[in-house]
């Protein structure tokens, strides 16, 4: 596990469940009129091919430096109260949560547009690999990206 927390950021990557209620009470702010929370979850179906689960490696410290950096981002963009950022490592099955990104704001709208770019942000730059593990018996890692990543077949 690795984590870092302060008054207005918390990022974690944990091999443990993801805590959507302790996140949502970490982002309670008085100044905060909204309240943004997105959930990957682990579908049961991709591309047409019946997923058993899901496996996250990601290069710890690498990843929480860059976790730290896109939220920095964020909060120069958007006058957002607090950030979290949460990843899960290990074996993910289907219908678990393997990414928890929060973010509260003044408005709705900023708090939208900043969980968009701080989830698409941590596909695209995050040192994170999924391997997809099919009931066929395939397996496929996939590299992360906004746009549902690249399938390479193991």
């Amino acid at each position: 596990m690795h984590e870092v927390k302060n008054a207005d950021t918390w990022i974690l990557l944990t091999a443990k469940p993801l805590a959507v209620d302790a996140v949502a009470g970490f982002l309670r702010d008085d100044r905060a009129g909204a309240i943004n929370l997105f959930l990957g979850t682990t579908r049961q179906w991709t591309r047409g091919m019946e997923t058993v689960d899901l496996e996250y490696e990601a290069y710890e410290g690498m990843a929480v430096e860059e976790m730290q950096r896109i939220a920095r981002e964020a909060v120069k963009r958007w006058p957002v109260e607090k950030i979290a950022m949460h990843h899960r490592t290990g074996v993910v099955g289907v219908a678990e949560s393997s990414v928890l990104i929060g973010v509260s704001t003044p408005h709705r709208a900023d708090s939208f547009e900043a969980t968009r770019f701080l989830i698409d942000s941590l596909k695209e730059t995050v040192p994170i690999w999924k391997r997809e593990r099919y009931a066929s018996g395939e397996v496929e890692w996939v590299r992360g990206s906004s746009r549902g990543g690249e399938a390479h077949q193991a």
